[in-house]
């Protein structure tokens, strides 16, 4: 249940209406947005009599929400998520967050390698998995704590924050420096581990398992949130489906569907959702067309001789023509895409405008896609407007071919 407070109400009220909640074993919680106060219950509020609560001089509306997820809901929590790393580095909320590195670390000179190229190429975050979840017993399983060792002396030598999965609650004092702790996909009900998880600080990346729904997605979120941790970010990495020519299916509709059920981030992972380094590029511009806060990218200086996963990591280089691809075109074709500021509401983010900066005949008419002009500013690090719904992106893209037609 939702409680939408009046602009200045009154203070005594407002404790008497907590109190009595409290006695009705609901748990209030505030969410404070521009021009309005939500008061979310959490609990059983079926005995609550809704017309009671409306007719309260300090409330302005009462809902009921149906979903059983209630933090992780954006009806609780209207406004985006942004999480903030130590270092500043942001998601959520316009904020762009690529992060980037090997499936599996193999080696000091190795990870440093990836790490200094991936983070001359703008990657926010480094990736790098030191306990590997394999299916095979007998497959390559990480370095495990010598693995996290490297992690953290590259994240102090390069000075990039660093993202590894945990497989074990146990593990949790290995991962005191780490910056983002990531659960994988199997693990995405493991809810022993989520509860541990909860009552930590640290923001908490989230795969969704390989036949989960979104609902399920959202409530093992709701598990870490339940315990006190509302840094969560959601990932999309594919699903299984029928389809035996890519690893698995990545779901572009499942970001724009969970743009609009919650207010949490979102980030795709590319590469483990195809399992092909050359399907890489194109997925992760769709994703961030699609409205995605982030991207997970692996790369590696040598894909054939990775240990775990080369067929889906990008080189260096590969990987710093994707992020560069999208501003280098536009440069040369002479357009800037400016994005007005963040909505409020849940209609889509501000639609862009475009800018002629020499005269038409002067443009060169070089290749160039909807999705470079698009993606031009978001991989450098230009805000997107929060609440980007599917509609809305067709109208860029439409947008964009409109302008390029006319050049």
């Amino acid at each position: 249940m939702v409680i939408i407070l009046k602009n200045n109400c009154d203070k005594m009220q407002l404790d008497r209406l907590t109190s009595w909640l409290g006695e009705m074993h609901v748990t209030p919680q505030y969410t404070h947005g521009v021009g309005q106060t939500i008061m979310g219950l959490v609990g059983d509020t079926s005995k609550i009599d809704i017309d009671m609560l409306r007719a309260l001089d300090i409330v302005e509306d009462v809902k009921r929400i149906a979903e059983p997820y209630k933090k992780a809901n954006r009806k609780f929590h209207p406004e985006d998520t942004v999480i903030t790393l130590d270092n500043g580095a942001k998601i959520g909320g316009g904020n762009l967050m690529v992060m980037a590195g090997p499936c599996s670390i193999e080696s000091e000179e190795q990870l440093c390698t990836i790490a200094e190229a991936v983070k001359k190429s703008g990657a926010t975050v480094l990736r790098g998995g030191a306990f590997k979840p394999r299916t095979s017993p007998y497959a390559f399983q990480g370095m495990r704590e010598d693995g996290l060792k490297l992690l953290i002396q590259a994240k102090k030598k390069i000075g990039i924050p660093v993202v590894t999965e945990i497989m074990d609650y146990a593990h949790l004092p290995l991962f005191e420096d780490v910056d983002i702790i990531q659960v994988g996909a199997r693990n995405m009900q493991n809810f022993e581990l989520l509860k541990h998880l909860g009552k930590t600080n640290k923001p908490i990346l989230l795969k969704r398992g390989l036949s989960s729904t979104l609902e399920e997605l959202l409530m093992s979120a709701e598990y870490i949130m339940s315990e006190g941790n509302e840094r969560v970010i959601l990932c999309e990495r594919g699903i299984r489906t029928f389809e035996t020519a890519t690893r698995n299916t990545l779901d572009i509709s499942a970001v724009p569907m969970l743009r609009s059920m919650t207010h949490l981030p979102v980030v795709v992972d590319p590469s483990h959702a195809t399992g092909k380094s050359m399907l890489v590029p194109s997925m992760a511009l769709a994703g961030v067309i699609a409205g995605a806060d982030g991207l997970i990218i692996e790369v590696h200086n040598n894909p054939p001789k990775a240990l775990c996963d080369g067929a889906q990591s990008l080189t260096p280089d590969q990987y710093a023509q994707l992020v560069g691809r999208g501003s280098a075109r536009t440069a040369r074709q002479g357009l800037r895409l400016h994005r007005g500021r963040p909505r409020q509401s849940l209609q889509g983010a501000s639609r862009p405008q475009f800018e002629r900066k020499r005269p038409r005949q002067q443009m060169d008419r070089g290749r160039l896609s909807a999705q470079d002009v698009y993606l031009s500013g978001l991989l450098q690090g230009e805000p997107r407007g929060a609440g980007t719904r599917l509609a809305d992106q067709q109208f860029r893209l439409g947008r964009c071919r409109s302008v390029l037609e006319k050049s």
